[in-house]
C-alpha cells in the first residue's frame, strides 16, 4: 500500500504522524511510503532522515495525499485537503469529529472515507493504548505549564506550585482521573503541591488513590464539590473525555467569576469543545487569555509544544495499527475489535454511536459493512 505522512497544518502544529523510524518499517513491510517535503522538520526530523529510511519525498501536498491509500496525519485534514484523497482511502489520526466542522463530516462522505480516530481505539480491557501515551505526556506537561502561568508576569497569583518552607503550597484541582488527571495529579504532588481530584468514576478515584497514597484528595464529582474547590484552588485541570462525544462544561462562568484573580485554568478538554464554560481555542503562538482575572490556557494541541516527544510517542503507539492496515487492508485489519473501536466512517458511512448521537445521525452497522465487503 501506499502509505502518506502529510505536513500537519493546523495550528501552530508541529508534530508529525510518523517518525522516521516508524516510516522505515513499514517500507521494510513491503509498504510505499509517502512523506510530504518538510513534513517532519518542526519535530527536527529532517527530510533526509525519511529519505534514508526508505521513504519517498512529495514535493506537493496533492502529490502527497492523492496518491495515497493511507494518510497518517495527526489532527484532522481540513476540508480543502480532504477533497484531494483518493476515494475510500483510509484516513487516520485524532479526529475529534463530534466538533469538527461540517464541511469535514461531508467531505468524508462523499469521499468515501474511512475515518479511524485515534482517540477512540481501545483493546478488550477498555485502555486506549494510543490516547494514553498522548495523555501521559500532556498531564506531565501540564503542570509544567500551570507552574509557568502562576507566574506574576504571566498575570498570575505570583505562587510557586510547591511553595517553600514555611510558605504554602499551591492546591491544584484537576476534573478527571484517567490517564491525563492520574498523571498531572502524580507531577504535581512530586512538586509539592496539595492536589484534589475529582470525578465521577469511583473505581478510577480508588485506582488513583491506590497509586498515589492519600495525599492526593480523591472525590466524586459534584457540583457542590466543583465550587468549592474551584473557590480556593489556585490552578484547575481539566481532563474529561467522553469518547466521541462533546466535552460537557462542569466549571460554570459564575465558578470562573468566583475564583481567586491570577488562578489558572487549563482546559485540556478544548479538543473536544472544553469542559470551562469560559473556554475558548487558543493556540502556542498566543495561548492564554484573561476572563474574570482567571487566566485560560486553552491549546488544543499542546503537546506539539513538545513536539519531539510527541511525535515519538505516537508513532510508537500507533505503529501496530498501521501496519494492520497497510498488510490486511482494512476491510480485514477492523475486525480486529480493538481498531474498529476507533472507526468513526467505513467506506463513508458514519459507523460510531456516539458521534452519530452527536452529529443527529443514524449509525450504520460496522459489521454488516465487514460482512459486505468480504462477499
Amino acid at each position: 500500500m501506499h502509505i502518506s505522512i502529510p505536513r500537519e497544518v493546523g495550528r501552530q502544529e508541529r508534530r508529525v504522524g510518523l517518525t522516521p523510524r516508524a516510516a522505515g518499517a513499514l517500507v521494510g513491510r513491503g509498504h510505499t511510503v509517502i512523506f510530504e517535503r518538510g513534513a517532519g522538520e518542526a519535530a527536527h526530523f529532517p527530510d533526509q532522515e525519511y529519505e534514508a529510511s526508505g521513504a519517498r519525498i512529495a514535493y506537493s501536498r496533492h502529490e502527497a495525499l492523492g496518491r495515497a491509500d493511507v494518510v497518517c496525519s495527526v489532527g484532522l485534514v481540513p476540508p480543502g485537503d480532504l477533497e484531494q484523497l483518493r476515494p475510500g482511502a483510509v484516513l487516520l489520526g485524532f479526529h475529534h469529529l463530534a466538533v469538527a466542522p461540517a464541511k469535514s463530516i461531508e467531505q468524508l462522505r462523499e469521499r468515501q472515507i474511512t475515518a479511524i480516530a485515534y482517540e477512540l481505539i481501545q483493546d478488550e480491557t477498555g485502555h486506549r493504548p494510543i490516547l494514553s501515551a498522548f495523555s501521559q505526556v500532556a498531564g506531565e506537561l501540564a503542570v509544567l505549564v500551570a507552574g509557568q502561568y502562576l507566574q506574576t508576569q504571566n498575570s498570575g497569583r505570583g505562587i510557586l506550585l510547591g511553595g517553600v518552607p514555611g510558605i504554602a503550597p499551591a492546591k491544584v484541582l484537576i476534573l478527571g482521573a484517567g490517564t491525563v488527571g492520574r498523571t498531572a495529579a502524580a507531577r504535581a504532588l512530586s512538586l509539592g503541591a496539595q492536589v484534589f481530584v475529582l470525578d465521577d468514576d469511583e473505581t478510577k478515584l480508588r485506582e488513583l488513590t491506590r497509586r498515589l497514597g492519600p495525599q492526593v484528595t480523591a472525590e466524586p464529582a459534584t457540583r457542590a464539590r466543583l465550587q468549592r474547590y474551584t473557590a480556593v484552588c489556585d490552578v484547575v485541570i481539566g481532563a474529561v473525555l467522553i469518547p466521541g462525544a462533546r466535552a460537557p462544561f462542569l466549571v460554570t462562568t459564575d465558578m470562573v467569576r468566583g475564583m481567586r484573580p491570577g488562578s489558572v485554568i487549563l482546559d485540556l478538554s478544548i479538543d473536544q469543545g472544553g469542559c470551562v464554560e469560559t473556554s475558548r481555542p487558543t493556540d502556542l503562538h498566543d495561548p492564554v487569555f484573561v476572563v474574570h482575572d482567571v487566566v485560560h490556557y486553552c491549546v488544543p494541541n499542546m503537546t506539539s509544544a513538545i513536539a519531539r516527544t510527541a511525535s515519538i510517542a505516537l508513532a510508537d503507539a500507533v505503529a501496530g495499527f498501521v501496519a494492520s492496515i497497510a498488510d490486511h487492508g482494512p476491510a480485514v485489519a477492523l475486525r480486529d475489535p480493538g481498531l474498529a473501536s476507533g472507526a468513526c466512517f467505513y467506506g463513508g458511512r458514519l459507523v460510531n454511536a456516539a458521534l452519530a448521537e452527536s452529529l443527529g445521525s443514524p449509525a450504520a452497522s460496522l459489521p454488516a459493512l465487514l460482512e459486505e465487503a468480504a462477499r
